[in-house]
């Protein structure tokens, strides 16, 4: 597909800067398949020319023409496009989708993204209603391009608005429409924020938070320091034999449904492009969620939606040793995970430099770099930004005012055995508690059932006693939760019993409302971040709020609603030293 002659400013500007970024509010995507195609040229016919990454940001009132349009291969990311914001990571990563779904109007007005190029469409009537601009005018900088077809805005407009015409009406006889630059001869009373520039990174902590903050920040051209307390990576709470990732559900889709669904689709297409094996070390199984005391409901009935959740079936349940009409729901878009395999295939990065037996007991600020310095004083890396994602280890970096909370968590898990077979069921089961029924290893096969939720314990190793109590609380939610399969299991509940494995069991870390904490930490030079206090939700949330930090530095369009990621952001906890 060719550009259109009004189009032709667009990929001169972009094409030799590291990244560029596209807000079209054209309300069809004939620009988005037009750049497409000449990237795709671009890159075959001269692979360094197109900047690394593209940041496109397409408002359309609903999902429809993409769908039927987009390419064979991004069916797999085009699917439950709910209203609002949704990020696809297509071509590699190289280009990233931001679909802003709704009214435009509306979504221009509640998100917050300064662009260096805007696509308007050959429809002018939103804009020439009075004050109808303004919310297009809030993403621009100076020196923002607008480019729109032949006879779609009037020239006047824009010089009104602080607008430079900077093409001819018309070029070797084509009609090159309206290409306009910001350029305002007034003040402007708020600067966007900068930009960082690619440098040298230091990120305490080599667990899924740390390693997701490393990869998304040596995607974009950094040299990344991960410092880990033991010899390999993923040595606490991300060391979790298996878990799920699963979307939240909730009658009035809160807050933590849309943030739990932002976050796989952050993760899916991260599972995808890592070379991690499906099956072995993670699986897209779907997940079946039962719980009798308190069923969950949904935010809709058709749609959409139903391509994250829906009521399961009769035979779903079944299959789950539940009575063919128990309360429960199928999440399609959900599986398994081996944590520690996704932290190191994220490690793999060739911009990242992992330091096993690297504990930093002190972060000092030189006026110029930031250096991780051992017991001893000796300095472990240094890096001109340093990010705290430590888990566990973390509040020792951060202000003591953050209300932060321990959270001990133990597993019961076993061998996938003939003689209780015929009681695990062939997918993961969550609701009270999580059950993942069948992981490979090199054995064999084994399950994992949990976890407690301990709330300001941190004693580790952990007493028999404590294991015993863990195992205890860990066979009441599986009788909960599958209540046929709890008698066949429980002797690898019963501390004595041949069948019964010593707990696995770590120390997490929450916050006091008990969302992730993703952006600067106050008090000191603005080159310290923090992403910690995941929780028992980092398979799910981890690859999202690596994406949220590194786009905040970037000054990108944000991979979900400004609104969820204010709920993510440091600056909710205060400013108090």
């Amino acid at each position: 597909m060719h550009l259109p002659p009004w189009l032709c400013p667009l990929p001169h500007a972009w094409q030799q800067q590291r990244s560029w970024r596209v807000l079209d509010v054209s309300g069809n995507c004939q620009t988005l398949w037009a750049l497409l195609s000449l990237w795709q040229q671009a890159q075959h016919l001269a692979p360094t020319a197109p900047p690394r990454q593209l940041h496109y940001v397409l408002v359309l009132s609903d999902a429809q023409p993409l769908l039927e349009q987009a390419p064979v291969t991004w069916h797999t990311q085009l699917v439950g496009l709910l209203p609002g914001v949704q990020r696809l990571v297509l071509e590699g990563g190289a280009l990233q989708l931001t679909l802003w779904l709704g009214d435009a109007l509306t979504l221009l007005r509640q998100q917050s993204v300064v662009v260096d190029s805007i696509v308007l469409g050959a429809d002018s009537q939103p804009w020439l209603v009075p004050h109808a601009l303004k919310p297009l005018l809030r993403h621009c900088q100076r020196g923002t391009q607008w480019l729109a077809p032949p006879g779609a805005l009037p020239a006047e407009l824009l010089q009104r608005s602080g607008f430079r015409i900077a093409a001819p009406a018309t070029t070797d006889g084509a009609d090159c429409g309206l290409h306009a630059v910001f350029d305002p001869p007034w003040t402007l009373r708020k600067a966007p924020l900068p930009a960082a520039t690619p440098g040298q990174a230091v990120v305490l902590g080599a667990g899924l938070a740390g390693s997701a903050t490393a990869w998304s920040l040596a995607q974009r051209g950094w040299q990344v320091h991960v410092l880990g307390l033991d010899a390999v990576p993923a040595d606490g709470a991300s060391g979790l034999p298996a878990g799920l990732f699963c979307p939240h559900t909730s009658p009035d889709d809160c807050p933590l449904s849309r943030l739990s669904r932002a976050g796989l689709q952050a993760l899916l297409p991260r599972l995808a492009q890592l070379p991690l094996q499906r099956g072995h070390d993670w699986d897209a199984s779907g997940v079946l969620e039962h719980d009798c005391a308190q069923p969950s409901q949904l935010a809709w009935h058709d749609g959409p939606g139903l391509d994250w959740s829906r009521p399961a079936s009769a035979a779903q349940c079944q299959q789950a040793g539940l009575p063919a009409d128990a309360p429960a729901l199928w999440h399609q878009r959900a599986g398994w995970l081996r944590p520690a395999a996704l932290v190191s295939a994220q490690l793999r990065h060739p911009n990242i430099h992992f330091h096993g037996h690297s504990a930093c007991s002190q972060m000092r600020h030189t006026g110029q770099h930031w250096q991780a310095l051992d017991a001893a004083g000796q300095c472990l890396a240094e890096g001109d930004i340093a990010i705290v994602a430590a888990g566990s280890h973390s509040p020792q970096f951060l202000p003591a005012s953050w209300r932060l909370q321990y959270l001990r968590g133990q597993v019961t898990w076993g061998p996938h055995t003939p003689e209780h077979a015929h009681a695990l069921p062939p997918f993961p089961v969550n609701g009270s508690g999580n059950l993942v029924p069948q992981v490979p290893d090199a054995q064999g096969r084994f399950w994992v059932m949990g976890s407690t939720f301990e709330r300001d314990v941190t004693q580790l190793p952990i007493s028999a006693a404590d294991q015993a109590a863990a195992h205890a609380h860990n066979l009441d939610k599986l009788a909960q939760l599958l209540p046929a399969s709890a008698p066949v299991l429980a002797p690898a509940f019963t501390p004595g019993h041949a069948a019964c494995q010593p707990t696995w069991g770590r120390v997490r870390l929450a916050s006091h409302d008990r969302l992730p904490l993703v952006g600067p930490v106050p008090g000191g030079p603005d080159s310290l971040f923090a992403l910690t206090a995941l929780g028992a939700r980092g398979i799910t949330l981890s690859v999202l709020c690596g994406e949220l930090l590194a786009a905040r530095l970037h000054a990108e369009p944000l991979p979900l609603d400004a609104r969820l990621a204010q709920q993510l952001g440091t600056e909710r906890l205060g400013q108090k030293p």
